[in-house]
């Protein structure tokens, strides 16, 4: 993968996470969605500006992607993609609280091991 190829990878990962990140703002914004607010709470994702701007970095990361595509095979590409997941985790953690339990810690070794040995040149 060349420098200008990771820096896409990067790009597409960030607006992704980014996009992540203003959803979950967004989504607590609107509260928990039930039979009697269902329609008004899908009315108001397009007033609510964080689901705006998160759906926008999904689009920036989507487009990072395809450029990306145009340049890497799939089979490097959509693997380390996955570190969306990742970070999503830890921002989970940082910011949202959320727990870390030792079998997701487990699980994101193995995702960071398979995106390593799945971009390995050798």
């Amino acid at each position: 993968m060349t420098l200008q190829e990771f820096i896409l990878l990067l790009v597409s990962v960030a607006a992704s996470v980014t996009g992540q990140l203003f959803l979950k703002i967004g989504a607590l914004k609107l509260g928990k969605v039930n039979v009697s607010n269902a329609v008004n709470q899908i009315l108001s994702i397009i007033t609510t500006p964080e689901l705006l701007i998160g759906l926008a970095c999904y689009g920036l990361g989507a487009i990072a992607y395809i450029l990306l595509l145009t340049r890497v095979n799939l089979s490097i590409a959509a693997p380390s993609a996955s570190l969306v997941y990742v970070f999503s985790v830890l921002i989970g953690y940082f910011l949202f609280k959320e727990s870390i339990t030792l079998i997701r810690l487990l699980g994101l070794t193995f995702i960071v091991a398979g995106i390593i040995l799945v971009v390995s040149r050798k």
